[in-house]
């Protein structure tokens, strides 16, 4: 398990959703503050990305823009162009959604796709991403993201059978290469937080460890030592990079895995205790509750999915 890839496990709260939309000039669509990351490609024509916050982005064909931080933006054919607020049909369980809006003007046609992440605890490489992740077109630049989007392209013009399995899979493919895309493109000299972590040996070796085996009684001696480093430097490495010291991360990659486990399983909590690195219920139960303020059990029985960009 690799640490971007852990990105989607750990922060997905929610069935991804994708679609094509038409417009027709003078159109605008307002998407509203949501626990929902965004993901916008431009097929056909251009239009313009209003942020909640910064100038106006001018968008062309094939370009990709993410918001990672669940912000209000809307998308215009051009700045001042009166905008509607998104509303969508109601879900009937399937992956794809589509929207027209039709006008007498130019066509812009676009590949959305909407990802719930639990904003209420982001995972920390979200941290470091900006409120837009601007990645344009550009001639032999990211093949791997490109060849994503035109399968994605692909499945919503045409639906087929398997089409509804295939597109949340694709959708998780279109959110990483997009993160892995933007993640090359960042200089040695920016990166900070959790981009650093990625790219530091020591610090990406312990951190792969904790995820991949969050129930080991890990000590900081112990990760230290996976790392290559001296107990001393190794703490003051990790807390310098990550944001935290590395029992205080342990911890809070536990809770996150546990609440995974709790939304998407029916594994008893004596084996998601175990799983998590706790020797009893008691012991889960308690650190469980001073992190989320809800026992495990009634977290379970109330937990809700949460809104997505094509639900209402």
């Amino acid at each position: 398990m690799d640490l971007l890839s852990d990105l989607l496990s750990a922060m997905r709260t929610g069935q991804p959703y994708a679609g094509r939309t038409t417009s027709q000039a003078p159109w605008g669509v307002l998407f509203p503050v949501g626990d929902v990351a965004a993901c916008h490609v431009v097929l056909q024509g251009s239009c313009w990305l209003i942020p909640q916050h910064g100038a106006p982005l001018a968008l062309g064909v094939g370009d990709v823009v993410f918001t990672p931080h669940g912000d209000a933006h809307a998308l215009v054919d051009q700045p001042g162009s009166p905008t509607i607020d998104f509303h969508a049909e109601p879900g009937d369980g399937s992956p794809i959604r589509e929207m027209t809006i039709p006008g007498a003007g130019a066509t812009t046609e676009m590949l959305c796709a909407s990802y719930s992440f639990d904003q209420a605890r982001p995972h920390p490489l979200l941290h470091g991403l900006p409120q837009v992740v601007h990645l344009p077109a550009r001639v032999g630049h990211h093949p791997d993201l490109r060849a994503a989007v035109d399968l994605m392209g692909n499945e919503l013009r045409q639906p087929r059978a398997g089409t509804e399995a295939i597109v949340p899979a694709l959708i998780d493919m279109l959110l990483l290469y997009v993160l892995r895309a933007w993640l090359e493109e960042q200089s040695e000299h920016a990166m900070t937080g959790w981009v650093m972590a990625l790219n530091d040996p020591a610090i990406s070796t312990a951190l792969h460890h904790i995820h991949r085996y969050p129930g080991r009684p890990w000590t900081v001696e112990d990760l230290a030592r996976e790392a290559g480093l001296s107990r001393a430097a190794f703490a003051k490495r990790f807390a310098t990079i990550v944001g935290q010291p590395p029992l205080a991360y342990l911890t809070w990659w536990r809770m996150t895995t546990a609440a995974r486990l709790l939304r998407e399983s029916k594994a008893p909590l004596s084996t998601v205790a175990e799983r998590c690195g706790y020797g009893s219920e008691f012991a889960f139960a308690k650190a469980f509750k001073r992190e989320f303020g809800s026992a495990p059990g009634r977290y379970r029985r109330h937990v809700q999915p949460s809104q997505d960009l094509f639900e209402n």
